[in-house]
């Protein structure tokens, strides 16, 4: 039932997210740390009301007042982009991305601190890989009702089913909350301060390590979505052709991710504990990216080998992102309690998120301005990239340290 929750999550993501991935192809890399600003801003005007929330909410009232603001926020939008020719595509579609990007982290961090709720450090092992790969199939179900749907029924309507879908998670996930809340003792109100999750993530050494993990390794995926908006931009001219590329990079990504979640994630993860889910990715992306740097052309949009490499470094290193270290990382936070739980994991997995992404995409183009190669950004990338994996490894015995004061 978990699974396919996550299932119906990720098809409601899924639906929209080609309409959001288009914009950023449509300007490049150019406009992205404008994109990603606002939606930090963004991330740090609701984190606080998540806080305050969470701190006063039983579990399922959190999920119910959650979940319904972004299906209520989707129904919204509906009449929005059915004027959008009066609107005008550019502010629609700037305040579209941020509010999906923010959709997108907030109820994707509470569904997997409701998994952290139901399920021990043991369990959480053996099943949050096939939890995710309910997640990878919702996410293979999503853009293929896109493509079926938009040229029937339009962009505007396709909102209205992924409100649809995204109701339909949410009953499954009220429904597991009410069956299984008990078993951990675990579905009263957490309490504390709406700020605790902000504090938490100076004050507290696990924690801290997994902001300073998700720093570095979303610089990494960071990095690839830039420079793959560049790419598009400079190889599709229109928005159908931009879209359907977006859309075979999510086929590519999402087939590696359900691969490794079935084929390596479930079998490694109980063997070799949870570091290893955090240490292996990292070590693939540094292998990918000290291959960019090889074949680096001398400036970007030079055609080439490296040029032909970073569709592929989108897919593999979000591939291994998904299929390998987000189960490894929310397993984690089983060892850890409640408050760390919920607030100081959403406000690791949106605000410090987009933190990252501001701070990459702008320092992308300020590397660009300085007229640094493609080579040298792989490289750069490639250091970051190996910094994850100690900070993977230093969280994961942090987390244990955790636990055994608990």
């Amino acid at each position: 039932m978990s699974a396919l929750a996550f299932f119906f999550l990720l098809a409601a993501y899924y639906v929209i997210r080609p309409v959001r991935d288009q914009l950023a192809g449509a300007t490049g890399s150019v406009a992205l740390p404008w994109f990603y600003a606002g939606t930090f801003v963004a991330m740090l005007a609701v984190a606080p009301v998540f806080g305050w929330l969470s701190a006063r909410l039983p579990r399922r009232a959190l999920l119910g007042w959650g979940y319904g603001f972004f299906i209520v926020c989707l129904v919204v939008f509906v009449p929005l982009f059915a004027r959008q020719a009066r609107i005008g595509a550019r502010p629609l579609g700037i305040g579209f991305f941020i509010w999906v990007s923010v959709f997108n982290l907030f109820v994707v961090s509470l569904f997997w601190s409701l998994m952290a709720d139901l399920f021990d450090g043991e369990r959480a092992r053996r099943v949050f890989p096939l939890i995710a790969l309910g997640g990878a199939l919702g996410a293979l179900a999503g853009p293929t009702l896109t493509s079926l749907l938009v040229e029937r029924i339009g962009v505007a309507p396709l909102l209205a089913v992924s409100a649809i879908l995204l109701l339909v998670a949410l009953g499954l996930m009220l429904h597991l909350s009410a069956a299984h809340g008990g078993e951990r003792g675990e579905s009263a109100p957490i309490g504390g301060s709406m700020l605790a999750g902000l504090r938490a993530t100076f004050a507290d050494p696990f924690l801290r390590l997994m902001a300073l993990l998700m720093l570095c390794s979303d610089g990494v995926g960071t990095l690839a979505y830039a420079l793959v908006a560049d790419y598009a931009k400079a190889h599709f001219a229109d928005a159908a052709t931009r879209t359907a590329f977006y859309g075979h990079v999510d086929l590519a990504v999402n087939i590696l991710q359900m691969a490794l979640q079935v084929g390596l994630t479930r079998w490694m993860l109980p063997r070799f504990g949870i570091v290893s889910g955090l240490v292996l990715p990292a070590a693939v992306n540094v292998a990918v990216l000290v291959a960019v740097a090889l074949f680096g052309a001398a400036q970007f949009g030079v055609a080439g080998t490296a040029i032909a490499l970073i569709p592929l470094m989108l897919v593999v290193t979000r591939g291994f992102a998904y299929g390998v270290t987000k189960p490894a990382a929310d397993a984690l936070y089983t060892r850890t309690a409640r408050e760390i739980r919920y607030k100081g994991k959403n406000f690791v997995e949106t605000a410090v998120w987009r933190f990252g992404d501001v701070t990459v995409a702008s320092g992308l183009g300020g590397l660009r301005a300085l007229g640094a190669s493609l080579g040298t950004i792989g490289a750069i990338s490639a250091a970051a990239a190996g910094l994850a994996g100690v900070f993977g490894w230093r969280a994961a015995v942090a987390s244990r340290a955790a636990r055994d004061r608990a």
